[in-house]
């Protein structure tokens, strides 16, 4: 069983679509919130991560943060067990 991965970007952000693909490279299906063109995803992300910075990555109810932190995941070869298990079991 996957957790959902919900990334929240912004348009124009290099740095979302440099997250959207790799996701898509390690496949990783996500639910993205575009908050260009959903207002109400701001107050959203705001309650969710606590964070305006975009892009945020967030998977099942935890948030794993920004870019920086996807990269640092994958390279850490951790990103598949991130998004396969749920947070009470790591």
């Amino acid at each position: 069983m996957t957790r959902t991965v919900t990334i929240y970007s912004a348009d124009p952000c290099a740095r979302c679509g440099k997250a959207k693909a790799l996701l898509e490279r390690n496949g990783i299906a996500f639910d993205e919130v575009n908050l260009s063109k959903d207002p109400d995803g701001r107050a959203e992300l705001a309650k969710r991560t606590g964070l305006m910075t975009f892009p945020q990555i967030v998977i099942g109810e935890d948030t794993l943060g920004g870019l920086d932190d996807l990269e640092r995941a994958e390279a850490d070869d951790r990103l598949h067990e991130l998004v396969a298990t749920p947070a009470s079991r790591r």
